[in-house]
């Protein structure tokens, strides 16, 4: 399991992710049922990304998100 911090760490997973299984980026977006410049900006970094298409995103991936809360 990974820290995801930042709107460019999930980007660098989704990209990574993508890869390892062989898919183009067109290929995911179609999986998906989102665009590929959604796609690109999301591997990006881009920080307005959609919150709901991003888990879509994740999810075709088979990547889990979990939330965790902090101790204060």
């Amino acid at each position: 399991m990974r820290r995801l911090l930042t709107t460019a760490d999930i980007g660098k997973l989704v990209r990574k992710e993508r890869r390892r299984q062989g898919a183009t980026q067109a290929e995911l977006a179609g999986m998906s049922n989102v665009g590929i410049t959604f796609i690109s900006q999301l591997e990006n970094g881009k920080e307005t990304a959609e919150i709901g298409k991003v888990i879509n995103v994740l999810m075709t991936l088979g990547v889990d998100l979990y939330a965790e809360e902090r101790d204060a």
